[in-house]
């Protein structure tokens, strides 16, 4: 059982979640329960994010974080995507059912590389670093694209483009900078606390198995109460699960011509989906935010084969 629990840590944590949404939503019995853990488990999933980059990068060796070639091609195939969609709105005047599920797809491209993509990575012995660097640098571009694209697509979006711009960097910051920030204190000014974080093994990979079983509970959550058709649901759930094969693809073919098959899969196949599930509702149709609802399953499920290969050919780990 340990041994199970340690090869599909992922697919357990997503059915673990899965399982106690479920319970909760249609037991009646459980009713007051859910109502009064609902807002605690809303303050416990940002502290996680802190606290596993936290770990994860006081790991990383900060004369490193350089940008290297991979990270630009990567960045590249995410813009050209993301002007395909956008190009094809406009030019073919796309409204109604198909808009939405456009926003979708979109939504799962336009997002940054997710923050927990560095902890999949060295866990499957990829450079950290590499991995660090880029988050940022994809952050970035998506604070640019999102601002620029949205007022494009959707007539609607009322966006000046540097209130938006400025606000994505707040979260980025929050996110990514402040972690970080500790982190290198920690390890340059509180040798023995930094020695002992360290030295606990795959410590934030087991904080982010956690986090997931929040996240894949909520995003059941939002597509159970989606106001749509199972039909339309699944036509959203399978251009999902497209756009996720169709990025893990492309990334790992960019990567192997620079020896890093690995890191550029996950930069641009990880997306920070509970970022684009945010922009989603908070600039498009709250109906697109299914896509990168789905998308979360669908990228955890290739992590977790990933993982469980590795482990197969690193039979001393």
């Amino acid at each position: 059982m340990k041994s199970f629990l340690k090869e599909w840590t992922l697919p357990v944590a997503m059915v673990a979640g899965t399982v106690i949404y479920l319970l909760f939503a249609y037991i009646p019995a459980l009713d007051d329960a859910g109502d009064f853990f609902d807002p605690i488990i809303d303050a416990i999933f940002p502290l996680f994010m802190f606290l596993i980059l936290f770990v994860t990068f006081c790991k990383v060796d900060f004369r490193r974080l350089r940008p290297v070639g991979w990270h630009w091609w990567v960045g590249m195939f995410q813009l050209v995507f993301v002007l395909i969609i956008v190009s094809s709105i406009i030019t073919l005047h796309i409204t109604g059912d198909r808009l939405v599920i456009l926003e979708s797809v979109l939504t799962c491209i336009i997002g940054p590389c997710a923050a927990a993509a560095a902890v999949v990575t060295s866990k499957l012995g990829g450079s950290l670093e590499e991995m660090t660097t880029y988050t940022f640098l994809s952050n970035f571009l998506t604070a640019i694209l999102v601002p620029v694209c949205f007022p494009l697509i959707d007539k609607t979006v009322d966006m000046p483009f540097l209130a938006a711009f400025w606000l994505i960097l707040q979260k980025v910051c929050m996110v990514l900078v402040l972690p970080m920030a500790l982190a290198y204190v920690v390890k340059h000014f509180m040798h023995h606390f930094h020695r002992w974080i360290i030295n606990v093994k795959d410590l934030s990979f087991y904080m982010w198995a956690m986090s997931l079983s929040i996240v894949t509970g909520t995003t059941v959550k939002h597509i159970v109460h989606a106001n749509t058709t199972p039909w339309f649901l699944l036509v959203i759930a399978g251009l999902a699960l497209f756009v996720c094969l169709v990025q893990f693809a492309v990334g790992r073919y960019v990567g192997h011509f620079f020896g890093r098959t690995q890191e550029a899969g996950q930069a641009l196949g990880q997306k920070n989906t509970a970022f684009a599930i945010w922009i989603a509702y908070t600039y498009l149709s709250p109906l697109s935010s299914v896509g990168p609802g789905c998308y979360i399953l669908w990228q955890n499920m290739i992590n977790s084969i990933e993982l469980w290969q590795h482990g197969r050919n690193t039979p001393h780990q």
